[in-house]
């Protein structure tokens, strides 16, 4: 062998010796420098696999019973592979026919030639199950009559990618409470809104190969937390079902009914309107306007009137300035701060017991028992009740209302009287029913809320319930809840309910124009617990601007009856006579 060759096999012995030496400290190096496998991963990701944002699977609302209110359901999203495309025209009537979809839209759509920038072309969203199944039995039926030809009618090219989207079963019930989901996956109003982030769970950025032997391998990505609600579906649209007539029956412009459980602020019921099929949440436009809310409930504030007389005469009575015996001479008119009061009928009701004052809701009255309580102490009292101040509630888009105090700018000595009777003061009805439900539960103000608990990762979460203060003593409010029941029963009023002995006060308010008050427009309004002796509801009615007459006790306080009427039975309640006799055994 010449020596050049002997050379030359050496040196390609000696590099086929050292190959496999590289290749080793190579794949050590690789796999213990981070920055080194990152780089092989996405040199590799090029042609074995992608990284892919996984959007977990929202989380569902049910009501406090296990009924669902919000879930998933899977939907398509439909487009062309364009370099499958044969006939476009007929993808473009098909779809225009079945989906109502535009013709000159989808066909310029699908005759977009194959490039490399131009493979796949979206022409809709949100399609259901039933649509795309025509779609595909028309495509089939299409191949059997006209065969598979270039020039034949045909679908080809369609192409239907599942992912899932939110549903309500129960179509508008609650959808002022649920709030609905964008189809860009953002909750809007209401619980949606509120626990949009809980509920959505976290997004994960993972690696999926193109491998179908890996496709197992996927790595899961949690679902978003579910939500177990306060509300009873049941009592939910029963009230919303009486709301409904009511505003039939009275001509009123829009309504609002709170049912809470005063001894836990639990929120049975909150029915408002107007209300949204929440499948068909792209509407939402033609149902609210820029001045309706989405719940009044807990986002629009309106002075009250009368039903605020609870919360003066609580205060009166908690601070000593008077008591349910104190006796007043109504002559018709009361001065403060400049101001005249006058009574609702422009009358003089002569003496009356702090009872007679709120039976025949005496606006003379109401100011002088403010005037006896002092400004410190009345306003006290009035921020412990919450007025002025976010009850917490667990929606969205609640507001504070509005409650001058001495020192603001804009309060003035005559609106100690005037607040007294509910004027001049803005409160939202959750704030309302929240705070007058402390009269109901002895004195102890529970932080309203609408969620009960939540279900997150296979486990349950029970959220507490908060005593948020004690504005009034326990001596206090029983006086009170007397006091208001013998008032219902007195004068025989339209809320009273047979076998069921309640608390409660209407209230009528003048709306407030650029010019003064309206008196031929109201907020009509009525409030009311029970069974007095062991209340296991509160609830707050509202109509705005009624058109059969203008009194909360004519218009408002009938709704109430039909409210508790439903209750005693959707909630078991037996008969007071029942139960006291149950009690006893």
């Amino acid at each position: 062998m010449k020596k050049e060759n002997s050379s030359r096999y050496t040196f390609l012995g000696l590099l086929i010796s050292l190959l496999p030496i590289a290749i080793v400290f190579q794949m050590l190096r690789i796999q213990t420098n981070p920055e080194d496998v990152k780089k092989f991963l996405d040199q590799g990701a090029s042609y074995s696999g992608m990284v892919k944002l996984v959007e977990p699977v929202r989380g569902q609302i049910y009501d406090r019973y296990g009924h669902l209110l919000a879930g998933n359901k899977t939907v398509y999203e439909v487009g062309v592979e364009l370099s499958q495309v044969t006939n476009p025209d007929t993808i473009a009537l098909t779809l225009k026919v079945v989906l109502n979809l535009d013709y000159a839209t989808v066909f310029a759509a699908a005759s977009q030639p194959a490039s490399e920038n131009a493979v796949y072309a979206k022409l809709t969203d949100y399609v259901t199950q039933d649509q795309v199944d025509d779609l595909k039995n028309l495509d089939e039926k299409m191949k059997l009559t006209y065969g598979q030809g270039k020039k034949a009618p045909s679908l080809n090219g369609l192409v239907y990618t599942p992912h899932l989207a939110r549903s309500y079963p129960e179509k508008d019930l609650a959808s002022n409470i649920l709030g609905f989901v964008s189809g860009e996956g953002k909750g809007y109003f209401g619980v949606e809104e509120k626990f949009n982030n809980l509920l959505a769970g976290k997004s994960k950025s993972v690696y999926v190969s193109f491998d179908p032997n890996l496709v197992n391998d996927a790595p899961d990505v949690p679902e978003g937390a579910s939500l177990v609600l306060t509300i009873d579906r049941s009592i939910q649209a029963s009230v919303e079902k009486i709301l409904d007539s009511s505003l039939t029956e009275t001509g009123a412009e829009s309504g609002t009914i709170v049912v809470i459980v005063p001894k836990t602020g639990e929120v049975l019921a909150m029915a408002t309107t107007p209300r949204l099929d929440l499948n068909e949440y792209a509407k939402y436009l033609d149902r609210f306007n820029n001045d309706t809310p989405f719940n009044p409930g807990v986002s629009q504030a309106y002075e009250p009137g009368s039903v605020y007389k609870v919360l003066t005469m609580a205060a009166g009575l908690d601070s000593g300035a008077v008591k349910p015996e104190t006796t007043f001479l109504d002559t018709g008119v009361f001065e403060i701060g400049g101001t005249y009061i006058y009574n609702w009928n422009s009358g003089a009701w002569g003496p009356q017991d702090m009872q007679g004052c709120m039976q025949h809701s005496l606006n003379v009255c109401l100011a002088w028992i403010a005037s006896q309580t002092g400004a410190k102490n009345f306003y006290h009292y009035m921020q412990a009740f919450g007025i002025g101040h976010l009850t917490g509630i667990d929606m969205a888009g609640e507001v504070p209302g509005r409650l001058k105090v001495p020192g603001d700018g804009d309060w003035y000595d005559a609106d100690l009287g005037t607040n007294a009777f509910g004027q001049g003061v803005s409160a939202t009805p959750i704030q309302m029913a929240s705070s007058i439900a402390s009269v109901a539960n002895d004195g102890k103000l529970m932080a309203p809320h609408i969620v009960r608990s939540m279900v997150n990762k296979g486990y349950q979460y029970d959220l507490e319930q908060r005593v948020v203060g004690t504005p009034i003593t326990v001596h206090t409010a029983q006086v009170l809840s007397e006091m208001l029941a013998n008032s219902l029963e007195t004068e025989s009023s339209d809320a009273l309910v047979t076998g069921y002995r309640v608390a409660g006060k209407t209230g009528t308010a003048e709306i407030p124009t650029p010019y003064g008050y309206t008196s031929n427009q109201t907020n009509a309004s009525f409030v009311g617990w029970g069974p007095v002796d062991d209340p296991q509801f509160l609830v707050y009615v509202w109509l705005e601007k009624p058109k059969t007459s203008i009194w909360g006790s004519v218009v408002a306080a009938p709704v109430f009856r039909q409210v508790v009427e439903s209750l005693v039975v959707l909630m078991d309640i037996p008969p007071d006579d029942v139960r006291h006799q149950l009690h006893s055994q």
